[in-house]
């Protein structure tokens, strides 16, 4: 009965594995490239970085005019002030039409740096495998979220094919045990077999924070089960049109009261409202390499009033457990929640989740040969 239980989760494991396993590779090596993309573009992009000077940033309102003439038929989405040396970030994004330029200007002079299509890099084009496949994004995601299902699937029952039956087998499941003249196709099996084993935690973790961009049920899920109240919907609170009483230069004040309230942030971002009923949307960042800690606030465009959200992109003070734990995903999935020891334990983790796919197929490749 038992043989025939194991029996019936290998034949799940390989055919899942054979439908899954390109997807999988093509992911997880995507993700292991992804892994370091901040580092690596601080280091290859001087234009990220300026000269700090002795005297005041410019405001919203004299870099937002500048930064509109350089791409004039495109919507700012935002104004990102980063820490004295480095550049301002005139964010351009819609999603449809759809677009993504980064206008870079110096903080103190207004000069433009240099104007980036972020469809056209190299690491847009690994996230849009990692995320799509390259797929149309409804389908790709779709396909990427599916696969990752499954993978999850095949986690628990690569655990359940592992676990040994007795206290002599265990010897074997736990480290490698070779010798010399060992053959190619045993050290293969245990390649995947053992590294499966200690990498499947890890693994799973990855997989179900991937799983929260991928379903909308699954976040939902995940997040009322953790106690989550609030709504996942990121919904701008608006204004209340009011011209008679419009503070004046209020994107500029928005954003001074942001300096004053943290001093100490590596990041302060101002969206300038698209319409005369949003709201200005204002954020700042005290930690850099992670997202999870932002301050989100949001004021009334004509009286500077600050408004409330329901949903968990508020003010972090007021974050519950849960809102947190969602707002971690990005930074668990990427490892940077442990900063860069976690980045290499992602790109380590990632590689060898890539070689799952391989090693599996040489084992069914292994098993047909000998059959025939």
């Amino acid at each position: 009965m038992k043989s025939m239980f194991k029996k019936r989760i290998r034949f799940l494991h390989l055919w899942l594995g054979l439908i899954t396993g390109v997807i999988v590779f093509i992911v997880a090596i995507t993700g292991c490239v992804y892994a370091f993309q901040e580092e690596i573009q601080n280091a290859t992009q001087d234009y990220r970085f300026v000269e700090r000077q002795a005297k005041p940033m410019l405001a919203p309102s004299v870099l937002e005019s500048i930064a509109r003439s350089v791409l004039p038929d495109k919507t700012l989405h935002a104004l990102k002030y980063n820490t004295p040396d480095k550049s301002v970030e005139a964010i351009f994004y819609s999603y449809e039409p759809d677009y993504y330029y980064i206008v870079y200007l110096n903080p103190y002079t207004g000069k433009v740096i240099e104007t980036v299509n972020l469809d056209e890099t190299f690491f847009h084009f690994i996230l849009d495998g990692h995320f799509y496949l390259w797929l149309p994004r409804e389908l790709g995601q779709t396909v990427v979220a599916s696969a990752t299902l499954i993978f999850i699937l095949m986690l628990i029952s690569g655990i359940i094919l592992w676990w040994p039956k007795n206290k002599k087998a265990a010897k074997q499941r736990f480290w490698f045990r070779w010798k010399d003249g060992m053959k190619w196709k045993r050290k293969n099996y245990d390649l995947h077999n053992i590294t499966g084993f200690y990498i499947s935690w890890l693994a799973l973790i990855f997989a179900l924070t991937g799983l929260v961009w991928g379903f909308q049920w699954f976040a939902f899920t995940y997040y009322k089960a953790a106690g989550g109240e609030k709504s996942l919907v990121y919904e701008d609170p608006g204004s209340q049109k009011n011209l008679l009483d419009k503070v004046p230069n209020p994107v500029d004040k928005v954003w001074l009261q942001m300096r004053r309230t943290y001093p100490q942030a590596q990041s302060i971002e101002v969206h300038p409202p698209e319409n005369d009923t949003m709201s200005i949307a204002a954020n700042a960042n005290p930690e850099s390499g992670t997202y999870w800690k932002i301050d989100y606030r949001y004021y009334d465009q004509y009286s500077l009033k600050e408004k409330k959200v329901s949903h968990i992109y508020g003010r972090f003070p007021e974050a519950t457990p849960s809102d947190k734990l969602l707002r971690m995903n990005y930074d668990i999935h990427t490892g940077a929640i442990l900063g860069l020891p976690g980045k290499i334990l992602a790109f380590c983790i990632s590689l060898l989740v890539a070689s799952l796919p391989v090693t599996g197929v040489m084992i069914w490749l292994g098993r047909r040969k000998k059959q025939h």
